[in-house]
């Protein structure tokens, strides 16, 4: 088994800032940097979100059910 080596998290920032400004050229570089992110929902609020929204019988169905899809 061959050991896995990563590159040093400054050469992967150096590399990727370079990619972008090759691709993108720098003022879109620049934009995708600074593009807002969706702000990350906890976990257990997530989780009940999802299951207020969730339809038990369809989902016991698709669980349990006998049939591979």
């Amino acid at each position: 088994m061959k050991a896995v080596r990563y590159m040093d998290e400054e050469l992967v920032i150096r590399k990727g800032i370079d990619l972008l400004m090759k691709g993108l050229g720098p003022l879109e570089a620049i934009r995708f940097i600074n593009i807002p992110r969706d702000a990350t929902i906890d976990s257990v609020k997530r989780h009940r979100k999802w299951q207020q929204q969730l339809k038990k019988n369809d989902f016991f169905d698709a669980v349990f059910s006998e049939t591979i899809k």
